[in-house]
């Protein structure tokens, strides 16, 4: 298999060389290098540089911001010479293959501190205390990777905590951890050991160097040397355990061999990134049975371990860290509304429409259904408070979510959901640009180039000439600027495809002026719809683009980082299997956790 895909991919680089040699190269030099060359670097781009090292990650986003630009006909800028549309796409194409330029390659392996949920979620399974003990910490900054460093602050936050679980854990769990309170003087260093073993065994979720070990004794024998009985200085030792690196990050048990570049994770590692990825907490009791033994990294263990995690409800942290940052419902608690315009959105609500999108994502991973179900579903979750949104209310009552059959086929899905639809409008009205951006990166995976400087906002338009017109008339004089014409005629449309539903998601035939919701619009490729249901349906169709999207997005997730060359190459590969069978959630997920760039980790430099 691994001889089969290394000669298919000796084809496409060959493919791909030739490619770019011929149609990107000969773009660049003809028609970028003006502005973005040795002599002159605009927005810090130089161009002249990355065609000499085409497949180099550091040019990765560069040559993305070059395919999207370049798509919308952003570049060359309208003042200079323009391509032919033959040799624009050639251009396109040519860097569509620039992955199969890189070399094999798991890409940067972060070492990243547990986040404050994370944190919080291992202290209760290690010592049964309540995951709120965690809730001074600050709060993530949401992306693809994690901060990895400790401030002055944090750390004495930590040190906080660490006493509060002290001093919260039942005696019974600190018996476990310490030994019997009794241990007299002859044993104590001995029994000392054996718990700072038995702790860091846990704690630093493999078994601890004997190193390691000598460190927690030193901590041990100075809390004697300082009048500390046996139990209080153990204490002392459990307390370094909860604020050590080994403790905080996820980091690797064994050293590489020396000069070696890439390596694979060893199992304990691998327990850890799986139950941390799936779960957002330690690894459980067969998890690192499993990698005690060595097997978790064999294929069919690890698939089975995948759909074992899969199945616990601990699984609903999959939504709460990587579902929730995707659909913006993790912005649903904080946003701003008007409050005299949407009196409705009440903490109460916000909740609903954050439980509905939880529970429709994790419908769709544990029932394993197609990726398709995100866009066109015939089913939700509804309580009472969300079903006056929905106009369901006098069939849905009570404060608990149900799962609810729809049979307007405008609702169901992502896009006709409440709290999506909510978190891409603005506080006072809907915004066709942000639902439109939404879709096209979220949904389709496609890079929108950012918005040119010095736009006016639909606010900031002239009162008297636009007080007749609809607010698609007005979004719609964004293209009389030459600058945003040619984003506004991809984004547009499909906004406007959502305008039926205002800003927090209830469906209407007006809009805030008072004018008739006019929803046509036609996709590229000359695809038109007139309502949400068939935008739904056209967007459905495109499940390979829902589904390659998906897979990057969790990928990047699972590895804390952004993708770079071979990173696509491997999601390349991914989709074969993917798509074969039928685009299920959870072949998604499996096909992740046993990818290259998973199990495997390149050595720093």
């Amino acid at each position: 298999m691994r001889a089969e895909q290394d000669k298919e991919l000796a084809a496409m680089q060959a493919e791909a060389q030739k490619a770019f040699k011929q149609h990107a190269e000969k773009f660049v030099k003809e028609y970028c290098v003006e502005c973005h060359g040795n002599r002159r670097s605009k927005a810090g781009l130089n161009l002249e540089v990355a065609v000499r090292k085409p497949g180099d990650p550091a040019f990765s986003r560069k040559w993305m911001e070059c395919i999207a630009n370049v798509n919308a006909h952003d570049m060359p800028p309208d003042d200079a010479d323009q391509p032919s549309e033959e040799e624009r796409q050639r251009f396109l194409d040519a860097l569509a293959r620039i992955k199969y330029l890189s070399a094999r390659d798991p890409g940067p392996f972060v070492i990243r501190r547990l986040t404050k949920t994370e944190f919080g979620n291992t202290l209760h399974d290690l010592f049964d205390v309540d995951a709120s003990v965690a809730a001074e910490l600050p709060d993530e900054v949401p992306g693809e990777g994690y901060l990895n460093s400790l401030s002055p602050m944090q750390t004495e936050q930590y040190l906080g905590i660490a006493a509060t679980v002290i001093r919260k854990t039942p005696a019974s769990r600190l018996n476990h951890w310490l030994g019997a309170p009794s241990a007299g003087p002859a044993d104590a260093r001995d029994a000392a050991r054996q718990a700072a073993r038995r702790i860091a065994r846990s704690a630093y979720r493999r078994p601890p160097a004997e190193t390691e070990l000598d460190v927690l004794m030193r901590v041990y024998d100075l809390g004697r040397s300082g009048g500390l009985d046996h139990r209080t200085a153990l204490k002392l030792m459990l307390k370094a355990v909860l604020v050590s690196p080994q403790f905080l990050f996820i980091t690797p048990s064994t050293e590489a061999p020396a000069g070696q570049k890439i390596v694979p994770l060893d199992d304990h590692q691998l327990a850890s990134r799986l139950s941390y990825l799936l779960w957002a907490t330690m690894p459980d009791a067969e998890l690192s049975r499993l990698a005690d033994e060595g097997r978790l990294h064999e294929p069919e263990v690890l698939k089975a371990q995948t759909r074992r995690l899969l199945a616990d409800q601990r699984s609903r942290a999959l939504f709460d860290g990587f579902g929730a940052q995707w659909l913006g419902a993790a912005e649903l608690k904080d946003k701003t509304f008007d409050a005299t315009r949407f009196p409705e959105m009440t903490p109460e609500l916000r909740q609903a429409m954050y439980d509905e999108a939880r529970l429709f994502f994790e419908s769709i991973v544990r029932e394993n259904r197609s990726v398709v179900g995100f866009v066109n579903s015939d089913y939700t979750y509804l309580n009472g408070t969300l079903a006056k949104i929905y106009g369901l209310d006098k069939k849905i009552t009570g404060s608990g979510m149900q799962k609810v059959k729809l049979t307007d086929a405008n609702r169901g899905g992502i896009l006709a959901m409440p709290g999506v639809l909510a978190t891409t409008s603005f506080a006072t009205r809907t915004s066709a640009v942000k639902r439109g951006v939404w879709v096209l990166e979220q949904v389709l995976g496609q890079r929108v180039p950012p918005a040119p400087p010095n736009v006016p906002a639909l606010e900031k338009q002239d009162p008297k000439k636009v007080a007749s017109l609809t607010l698609r008339q007005r979004t719609e004089l964004h293209r009389t600027n030459a600058v945003c014409a040619n984003c506004h005629k991809i984004l547009d449309p499909i906004g406007f495809g959502l305008e039926n539903f205002d800003a927090i998601g209830r469906w209407r035939d007006k809009d805030e002026s008072g004018g008739p919701i006019d929803a046509v619009g036609e996709l590229p490729g000359g695809r038109r719809f007139a309502s949400p249901k068939e935008l739904k349906a056209i967007i459905a169709e495109r499940q390979d683009d829902l589904s390659r999207n998906l897979t990057e997005k969790l990928l990047a997730y699972a590895l804390c980082r952004q993708l770079d060359g071979y990173d696509h190459i491997i999601v390349d590969q991914m989709m074969k299997t993917i798509a074969g069978d039928g685009h299920r959630m959870q072949t998604l997920i499996t096909e992740i956790v046993t990818s290259y760039p998973f199990l495997n980790r390149r050595m720093a430099e």
